[in-house]
């Protein structure tokens, strides 16, 4: 994948699920602790993940 490309998932991947968990008044009717458990794993995977992919866009 190309630099730019790298950064601009790593980016959205970063942004997306941050957005959607404060954003999306349906994830507010789950049990809370589904909640928070998704809340706290989805958004930690993916900003990790959009890390990496940040990382390996500005290394190259």
């Amino acid at each position: 994948m190309s630099k730019v490309a790298n950064i601009l998932l790593g980016l959205v991947l970063m942004a997306v699920p941050i957005i959607l968990v404060l954003a999306v008044p349906i994830l507010n009717n789950w049990g809370l602790a589904a909640l928070e458990f998704l809340k706290g794993a989805v958004v930690i995977g993916l900003v990790l993940v959009g890390l990496v992919f940040l990382i390996i866009g500005i290394t190259e």
